[in-house]
C-alpha cells in the first residue's frame, strides 16, 4: 500500500511539474513581419469572388504601405536599409514615379507620425466611360512617438488587380495606382468658398 501511494504521489508530482513547464512560443515581431513582407504573393481568381476577401487584401496592403512609410521616414533616407524599404514600397505600386509618395510623406512628416492603424476600409468601384476604377476608402489613425493618438483621418487610394496567368491558372497581383488622392473623381469642387 505504501508503494502504491508513493507511486501515485510521484505521478501526481510529475504531472504538476510537467504542467508548470511553459513552452516557448516563437512570436514574430512587427519589424520581422515588415522585413519579410513583399508584394510578390498572388491571389487566385476563384478566391476573388468575395468582396470580403478583396477588402481584407486591400486593408493589409494599405497597412503595409503606411507602416513601411513610417519606417522609411524614421531613418536617414540615405542608408542601404532605407533604400531597400523604399524599393519595397515601390513594389506595391503599378507605375511608381518620383511623385508617388510625395503626398503621403508630406502628411506623415508634418504630423511626426511613428505608428499607423487602418480602420473602416471599404472598397468601391466606379465606372468611367468603359473603365472600371477600384477605390479603397478608409480611415487611418496616426500615433506619435509616445503612442499618443494624433487623430483619425479619412483617406482614399485607387488600386488595380493585374492578371498574372500562372500555369493554367488565372491569378491576380494587387497594385496601388494612386495613394492619398486629393479628391475622388466624383468631387468637382474643392473645399472652401465657392461662388
Amino acid at each position: 500500500m505504501k508503494v502504491i501511494s508513493k507511486f501515485l504521489a510521484f505521478v501526481m508530482l510529475l504531472g504538476i511539474v510537467a504542467s508548470c513547464v511553459k513552452k516557448d512560443e516563437k512570436t514574430v515581431s512587427d519589424l520581422d513581419k515588415l522585413r519579410n513582407s513583399n508584394n510578390k504573393s498572388t491571389y487566385p481568381a476563384m478566391q476573388l469572388d468575395s468582396a470580403q476577401v478583396i477588402n481584407d487584401i486591400t486593408r493589409q496592403k494599405v497597412q503595409e504601405v503606411l507602416e513601411l512609410s513610417t519606417l522609411y521616414l524614421s531613418g536617414n533616407k540615405n542608408t542601404v536599409i532605407d533604400s531597400t524599404i523604399y524599393n519595397q514600397m515601390k513594389g506595391y505600386f503599378h507605375q511608381p514615379d518620383s511623385l508617388t509618395f510625395k503626398p503621403l510623406f508630406k502628411e506623415l512628416e508634418s504630423l511626426k507620425v511613428k505608428k499607423v492603424y487602418v480602420n473602416n476600409l471599404k472598397v468601391s468601384q466606379e465606372i468611367k466611360n468603359s473603365d472600371t476604377l477600384d477605390y479603397a476608402n478608409f480611415s487611418v489613425e496616426y500615433f506619435d512617438s509616445k503612442n499618443k493618438s494624433l487623430g483619425i483621418f479619412q483617406r482614399n487610394a485607387q488600386y488595380t488587380l493585374v492578371s498574372k496567368p500562372v500555369q493554367f491558372k488565372k491569378e491576380f497581383k494587387f497594385y496601388f495606382v494612386n495613394f492619398f488622392q486629393k479628391s475622388s473623381p466624383k468631387d468637382s469642387t474643392s473645399v472652401g468658398v465657392t461662388r
